[in-house]
């Protein structure tokens, strides 16, 4: 039966290869967020990813807004490595081997860098972009268009507010082929829409319409506002007929 005794045989103690193996990988961090960081700048974008080859293998960063959220090695014979990962620090044989190449990942991201520097020279934005066309124009006649509307589309609601007493009301019409709905909130006009309930809005609350839509819609305005009118003949004509 073996005793205690005979087990008692020294441990290697493992702390100092772990705690060297952190001030590694911290150094590494450092340096290779560096370059995460500087390849976010260029690339542009919340993420991105980048893989650089040396004679050993392949580097991959991929950092995420800006900072580095991996860095892998995977050499041409061997397993890869996540040199610096979310998921736990890399073994020691595998990490001590990625380092012999490490030099070599970093002479391959600055001969990238090389490739990019300069890369926008020769680059004169005035010259190269073209005067911007005005929509003032466009935009002003919109609005006086749209406001004529709003202003008509008021009167309506007003008159429909004193006959039908209530608070909101709506008024819906169909011309030609297509249904007009006004709805008013009290006197006032709450929106004027074209075409059913995924239509087109030429009032409403949430801005004006595009000057495509007052172009196809305006026109044909005037016949919404004559079916209204029609509309208030009707009422008219109904209340003749009432003896007092």
């Amino acid at each position: 039966m073996t005793t205690l005794a005979e087990l008692d045989v020294p441990v290697a103690d493992i702390g100092a290869i772990t705690e060297r193996r952190e001030e590694i990988l911290e150094a590494i961090r450092s340096h290779a967020g560096r370059i995460a960081y500087d390849l976010a700048r260029v690339d542009g974008g919340d993420y991105g990813r980048r893989s650089f080859s040396t004679d050993r293998g392949e580097w991959t960063v991929k950092h995420e807004a800006g900072d580095l959220e991996f860095l892998k090695y995977d050499p041409t014979r061997g397993e890869e490595t996540y040199v610096v990962s979310t998921k736990g620090p890399a073994e020691p044989a595998a990490l001590s081997r990625a380092l012999e190449d490490y030099p070599a990942f970093v002479e391959a991201y600055n001969e990238h860098v090389e490739t990019v520097d300069g890369i926008l020279d020769g680059v004169d934005a005035e010259a190269s972009f073209p005067a911007v066309a005005s929509t003032d124009s466009v935009v002003a006649e919109r609005d006086r268009i749209v406001e004529a509307i709003e202003d008509c589309c008021e009167r309506i609601a007003g008159q429909l507010y004193r006959y039908e007493g209530t608070d909101y009301g709506t008024f819906s019409v169909r011309v030609g082929s297509m249904r007009w709905k006004l709805k008013r909130d009290g006197g006032g006009v709450s929106y004027l829409r074209v075409g059913g309930s995924d239509g087109t809005y030429l009032l409403s609350q949430y801005g004006p319409p595009s000057a495509s839509d007052v172009r196809e819609y305006a026109p044909r305005f005037g016949g919404f506002v004559g079916a209204y009118n029609e509309h208030a003949a009707e009422l008219e004509a109904d209340l003749r007929g009432i003896e007092p």
